[in-house]
């Protein structure tokens, strides 16, 4: 692999990389490799999801019971506010 040097990174720049860096838990080196293959069509398509997809599966009865107890006022029509 070759290696380049990269010139003309201002300082607003370098925070955005880091800060990106850090979103996505990779060094900045990474991030901008990750950057450039997406630029030019070389990234291979590996979607990040930030969904709730980790927790499923992860519940107890009792913690299924605990959500019903509590979120069954949801299910109470206030008849007001369909007046």
């Amino acid at each position: 692999m070759k290696t380049l040097s990269l010139r003309g990174i201002d300082e607003e720049m370098e925070k955005a990389l880091k800060k990106e860096a850090q979103k996505e838990k990779t060094s900045v080196n990474t991030t901008i490799l990750n950057l450039i293959r997406g630029s030019i069509g070389l990234r291979k398509r590996h979607t990040v999801y930030r969904d709730l997809d980790e927790l499923a599966g992860t519940w107890n009865e009792k913690d299924e019971e605990a959500f019903k107890e509590n979120t069954q006022f949801f299910d109470t029509i206030n008849e007001e506010i369909w007046k």
